[in-house]
């Protein structure tokens, strides 16, 4: 199956089973693609309402607000999060008042990311984390089946904020299905662990878990045993369960596809240094003007080169 039609599947089981008030609407959500098939198919209850609205951003997001604090669930589907900046008043001021209360009912902003290369200057921006932290917003990253279900479950129509991200890249590849041993939940998805092993750390950020999940292969076909967590939560979270996995292993190797110049990756290797763990590399886009042009979106991982950057980092004194 392929990820777009799992995360549509997963909307629209979750919605069919709420009970309660809902309104989900957004540009085209029921008309024409659908947002690429992503809202295709919204089911209709008793008390829900589906609403194609224009491209008016910032009055979407205080509407949702609005909808929340008068106790209706509601669902704000965007066809790309660059045009989410143009909420920024709402997602700041507004919501700095809401966040005061404790809302009975649920506010989720479900927005497709913009990476599959260069689409223009107003549809390439990547840069969730960045956009959560500007409003300490909550934010999730959904990368694969398995963080897809846990997820959609928990944030979709749970009470209060949040701001759900999909991969316009992922869309039309085949869904990513973790069949290699349990995976622990840390939270409620703010991480989750995939894998342990007693040589290197691997923590994947925004979109880059199916990188991350290859090079745990190959490092596996080396003879080497790896420890795999996936960061969802756009903004900083309890490292604990990395560092405590670091201190064992001794060597990290951090992977960020996000388009951005304060990733929280930075954060955990800060936190990984503090804690003595200075074999650290981190896999990560260079921040050039050379994204504001047509450039690969490829983000290729080189087993032999991270190898070889770790053994220079083993060989270093500490």
């Amino acid at each position: 199956m392929k990820y777009l039609q799992h995360v549509n599947g997963l909307i629209r089981t979750t919605v069919s089973s709420h009970d309660g008030p809902l309104v989900m609407f957004g540009q085209n959500i029921a008309a024409g693609s659908c947002l690429g098939g992503l809202t295709r198919d919204l089911p209709i209850g008793p008390n829900h309402r589906v609403l194609n609205t224009p491209n008016v951003e910032n009055t979407m997001v205080g509407a949702g607000f609005g909808l929340m604090m008068t106790e209706v669930s509601g669902i704000f589907f965007m066809k790309q999060q660059d045009f989410l900046l143009l909420g920024i008043d709402q997602l700041v001021n507004t919501y700095n008042y809401v966040r005061q209360s404790t809302p009975r009912a649920s506010f989720t902003i479900v927005t497709i990311v913009v990476d599959l290369g260069y689409q223009g200057i107003q549809s390439s921006l990547n840069n969730f984390a960045d956009l959560c932290s500007i409003a300490r917003v909550p934010g999730y990253a959904v990368s694969n089946r398995h963080d897809a279900d846990v997820l959609v479950a928990n944030h979709l129509l749970a009470p209060g904020f949040r701001i759900l991200g999909v991969s316009q890249r992922l869309f039309h590849t085949e869904l990513l299905d973790w069949s290699e041993g349990a995976v622990e939940c840390i939270g409620r998805g703010e991480m989750f662990r995939y894998a342990s092993g007693s040589d290197i750390t691997i923590a994947a950020f925004n979109f880059a878990f199916p990188q991350a999940a290859r090079l745990l292969r190959e490092l596996r076909e080396r003879g080497m045993r790896a420890s795999l967590f996936s960061v969802n939560a756009a903004l900083p979270v309890d490292w604990a369960p990395i560092v405590q996995d670091a201190r064992l292993t001794r060597r990290v190797v951090l992977l960020d596809d996000s388009k951005s110049a304060n990733r929280p990756c930075y954060a955990l290797a800060a936190a990984l240094y503090e804690h003595g763990c200075e074999r650290v590399v981190v896999l990560a886009r260079a921040s050039t003007d050379e994204l504001l042009r047509p450039h690969p979106e490829a983000f290729v991982v080189d087993c032999d080169s991270v190898l070889d950057e770790l053994d220079a980092l083993t060989q270093r004194p500490t």
